[in-house]
């Protein structure tokens, strides 16, 4: 059975089934500096920052529920600090024979993180742009500059040029101790119409989805029944506090519409990356120097290094290239094949098993560029410890 997955550019097979990830029709991507303290630690508490409040000019209706009066305040916390974001580009047809540029346009959600004009979307609503606009709460639009992005991550930083005054901070939250079934609310510009709420439950945690990047996942993500429809792609996922606890970034559904499967990136792991995208533009990875690995029963089973690298110069050991000489009549020919059998098999990264090399990607980027891991090889049946200083990349 075909499903479609939109909200982000991906392709996946989540949970069995085969689904096709498609852009959103739209093309639909937390705060005060120095608030780079928050990003540090995103569990900042409205104990810390009194203009966590809701906006002092709003009454309360009477006669409201509680879950009714809670609803209300998350939108009057959060939503000022929600943005619409729309993209152009120009893609390419067919006139007479002739390919011609075609414009087109998109459309996503983003949230102020700082009064800096700093703006945290998804990568694939911005992706390609050539004019971004972003629209803040108040109705004022301004051009967005790409300062930050991560496709692996699918996370970008804009900036905008917008008097401080008009900026209201997101308050990041924790995706920490997240439970199953706890009220969430997703808010953003789904169609483009601004500030919109819905909200549901975490229906999932610890979910995976493929990456942007090629051999690469998507962890611990949040999986929610809040309805998201193209649209709400780098809008916030918040909890009842009004804290941001993810980013929304994708849905499953058949008809590209909400079908009660939507997902967020945790917050945690989005903070953990602001501070260095901004700053640089990009985030900067610690590399193991291993080219690529092949999954076996017995372990990873390193079939390249690369020449110089973290790997290369702790040991181990890839495939070989091995030559011997043919004689075919009067001509010489010389034969290479590779030797598979003094390659080194990873079975483990500081005592912890992999299996995969999704896995080991995962214990590797837990490090930082000159840490020191220890991997536990299998060499020629002998097991074996070594010591790698990571490098970066």
């Amino acid at each position: 059975m075909k499903h479609t997955l939109t909200a982000c550019f991906l392709s996946a097979i989540l949970g069995g089934i085969v689904a096709t990830w498609l852009a959103d029709p739209l093309a639909g991507w937390p705060g005060e500096a120095p608030a780079m303290a928050q990003f540090a630690d995103p569990r900042a508490t409205a104990a810390a920052d009194p203009s966590f409040a809701p906006i002092a000019s709003v009454t309360t209706p009477t006669n409201l529920t509680p879950e009714e009066l809670t609803n209300i305040r998350v939108y009057e916390i959060a939503n000022r600090s929600v943005v619409n974001i729309n993209t152009q580009f120009d893609s390419y047809g067919r006139v007479f024979m002739m390919v011609v540029p075609t414009p087109g346009q998109g459309s996503g959600s983003g949230s102020v993180i700082d009064r800096q004009g700093h703006i945290l979307t998804n990568y694939h609503v911005v992706e390609d742009a050539d004019k971004i606009e972003v629209t803040l709460a108040g109705g004022k639009s301004y051009p967005a500059e790409l300062v930050g992005r991560d496709m692996e991550h699918d996370i970008a930083i804009l900036k905008i040029d917008a008097p401080s005054s008009e900026l209201y901070p997101i308050h990041f939250g924790s995706s920490e101790n997240l439970r199953v079934g706890q009220r969430v609310y997703a808010l953003g510009n789904p169609f483009g119409l601004e500030g919109t709420i819905t909200t549901g439950i975490i229906s999932n945690l610890n979910r995976t989805l493929p990456s942007r990047v090629p051999d690469r996942e998507l962890k611990s993500i949040i999986q929610t029944d809040a309805a998201l429809n193209p649209g709400n792609s780098g809008g916030p996922l918040l909890d009842t506090s009004g804290r941001m606890i993810g980013m929304n970034v994708a849905i499953a559904t058949k008809s590209g519409q909400s079908a009660g499967l939507g997902f967020a990136i945790p917050i945690n792991r989005i903070a953990r990356f602001v501070p260095e995208l901004i700053a640089t533009g990009k985030i900067t990875r610690p590399d193991i120097g291993i080219v690529a690995v092949m999954e076996t029963p017995e372990g990873l089973q390193i079939v390249d290094t690369n020449e110089g690298g973290p790997a290369a110069m702790a040991g181990l050991r890839g495939w070989q290239i091995v030559q011997r000489q043919v004689r075919r009549g009067p001509f010489v020919e010389i034969q290479r094949k590779r030797d598979r059998s003094k390659a080194d098999l990873i079975v483990a990264v500081d005592g912890q098993p992999v299996e995969s090399a999704s896995s080991l990607i995962e214990l590797i980027e837990a490090h930082k560029p000159g840490d020191k891991v220890v991997l536990t090889i299998v060499r020629e049946g002998q097991r074996q410890q070594v010591m790698v200083t990571l490098g970066a990349t």
